[in-house]
């Protein structure tokens, strides 16, 4: 399972930083990936407190834990470097985090191009005041 996470994290360039722990915890909200007979866990411990820990059967739902959070982040690096003035800069970020995770599975980039769709209109920024 490693492997095929880091293979995925190959195919979109994601910096190795970005990509989960296995088995070890480095803390600073670096997500950790862990696998037992419960199944695969999804672990986020920040400052030593557990913020998140979710665990699932499903190798594709882990997957999509995983690269949810490696694509937004270098989405937001993204809109940093190419920031559209006087434009949401939800736009670009969203925009770039559903062509990563297109290239790591459709399927993927569909459901989170709907979240995100949702969560444009639900917030609109008047930038002429």
């Amino acid at each position: 399972m490693e492997a095929l996470v880091r293979s995925l994290g190959e195919l979109i360039l994601a910096p190795p930083y970005l990509l989960p722990t296995f088995g070890y915890n480095e803390d600073f909200a670096r997500p950790e990936v862990r696998v037992d007979a419960a199944g695969y866990h999804f672990i986020i411990v920040e400052r030593g407190q557990e913020l998140q820990h979710a665990i699932t059967l499903d190798l594709r739902e882990l997957l999509l834990w995983i690269f949810k959070g490696v694509t937004f982040s270098m989405a937001g690096q993204y809109e940093l470097e190419n920031r559209i003035e006087r434009q949401d800069c939800r736009i670009l970020l969203f925009a770039k985090q559903v062509e990563l995770l297109k290239q790591i599975d459709p399927v993927f980039a569909h459901q989170q191009e709907a979240r995100l769709q949702k969560l444009l209109q639900k917030r609109p920024t008047d930038f002429d005041n």
